[in-house]
């Protein structure tokens, strides 16, 4: 029975390294991107557009607007 939760305590270690590597790797692709001006202006745009865009959606959805 020890084995057993000494394997369930490595999931969320796994799971951690498991998504942090996904991002990592995500943005390892976008990084020479970063050192055009003009690049780095439209990606910071198309970041701070989606982050609205899901802000705004998950409000509306959860009816979370003033009325």
């Amino acid at each position: 029975m020890k084995d057993f939760f000494e394997n369930i305590a490595r999931y969320p270690r796994f799971i951690l390294g498991l998504i942090l590597g996904i991002f990592l790797a995500f943005f390892a692709r976008f990084r020479p991107l970063l050192n055009n001006p003009l690049t780095a202006t439209a990606l910071m745009g198309l970041a701070v557009g989606t982050f609205a865009f899901f802000y705004f959606t998950l409000r509306a959805m959860l009816g979370l607007n003033p009325v």
